[in-house]
């Protein structure tokens, strides 16, 4: 082991001096770049005490699951991938092996991060903290109103036209991903504000879109982000906002208060029910519990 050891020692002095001379990389990235590929040279000497053109692809997914048994974050897990390919490229590059054990290995997915969800009384603060003194004003209690109560996209909602909204029959056309259409529910509350906001809305302009700038153009997603994070800061609600979270709010409380999944997952636009299980914090036993139950009543 102790003569591997020096091997070793010998070929990452030189991998060093590449990634300095020949990459260009910062002193700080080398020593990241060095201290994960030493841990794995730790590993593998201790492990299967052989030098790096003998290690196989079982080897590095060995130490990818030791690195998942201890804990390691999924980052870290893909950034030590990175650096255990980095190092095998350069072996290749050098002559030093014939093909990369560590070419075909997958990184871990990233974990996914469920966006916060709002409270009702949290909406209802946010709403009530707009001036509607003014058209913009009207206009924004609105589209806040349209976002949650309806749990639309944004772009669905700065692509909402006024030949889209059905109030006597109690729901608005959304198109949605790939130009697929689905019929909303809208609530009455929702459809007060839009028609408050149809009064004062600008008619000097041919634009069919619903909700319109100061210009009688088309918003951005942009501007609708910077109205929902002044309404959540003047609420005084020190959360991550934005517009998806009112559309993750709009799904759990759906499904919180009893609602069926598929509706939910249609009133959503989700193709896979799968989706509407990351959007509303149900794991995948009770989303199937949910689903058979359902299947069951239907039938």
């Amino acid at each position: 082991m102790t003569d591997n050891n020096t091997k070793w020692r010998e070929i990452l002095r030189r991998y060093r001096i590449y990634m300095q001379l020949e990459k260009h990389l910062s002193q700080n990235t080398i020593e990241a770049y060095m201290r994960d590929i030493e841990q794995f040279q730790h590993f593998i000497l201790r492990q299967y005490d052989c030098l790096p053109k003998d290690v196989v692809r079982e080897n590095i997914e060995r130490y990818m699951d030791w690195l998942y048994d201890r804990g390691t974050k999924k980052s870290s897990q893909a950034r030590q991938l990175s650096g255990i390919k980095s190092f095998f490229n350069y072996l290749l590059l050098k002559d030093m092996i014939a093909s990369s054990p560590a070419e075909l290995i997958l990184p871990p997915k990233p974990a996914k991060v469920l966006p916060d969800t709002l409270s009702t009384d949290e909406i209802d603060r946010m709403i009530a903290t707009i001036d509607d003194s003014s058209p913009k004003g009207i206009r924004d209690k609105a589209i806040l109103e349209v976002l949650y109560s309806c749990g639309l996209r944004v772009s669905e909602l700065c692509n909402l036209r006024l030949g889209d909204l059905f109030f006597g029959e109690g729901y608005i056309r959304i198109i949605g991903k790939g130009d697929k259409q689905r019929l909303v529910p809208i609530s009455g509350v929702a459809c007060e504000r839009i028609q408050r906001y149809k009064e004062v809305r600008t008619k000097k302009t041919t634009e069919d879109t619903l909700f319109l700038n100061n210009r009688g153009t088309k918003l951005t997603r942009v501007m609708i982000f910077n109205i929902i994070k002044q309404a959540a800061l003047l609420a005084g609600i020190d959360k991550s906002i934005s517009p998806h979270t009112l559309r993750h709010s709009f799904a759990t409380h759906l499904l919180e208060g009893g609602a069926n999944i598929r509706q939910v997952q249609e009133m959503l636009g989700h193709e896979s029910i799968l989706t509407t299980e990351v959007y509303t914090h149900l794991d995948t036993t009770n989303l199937r519990q949910t689903i058979d139950t359902h299947i069951h009543i239907d039938n």
